[in-house]
């Protein structure tokens, strides 16, 4: 929640800048207001289990083969 409302207050930063300056860092702002939203749910929603936090996999089991075996079979 931190880093969402960091991100969204650098956003209306940019915002604000845009319309005070001029030229490249004109665009650099707008850019930054566009792309930052993006941004800023990725790395919110990026999160890894909390310390104590039981996993929700218990166990990984292989895939069993199902395609026909390539080898002849020979009765002895």
């Amino acid at each position: 929640m931190l880093k969402y409302t960091l991100a969204m207050t650098i956003r209306v930063v940019c915002i604000v800048v845009a319309m005070f300056v001029d030229g490249w860092l004109m665009w650099l702002a707008f850019a930054g207001a566009i792309f930052l939203p993006y941004f800023a749910v990725v790395l919110a929603n990026a999160q890894g289990p909390k310390p104590g936090e039981i996993s929700r996999v218990n166990q990984v089991i292989k895939p069993v083969d199902a395609s026909p075996s390539t080898e002849p079979t020979t009765k002895i």
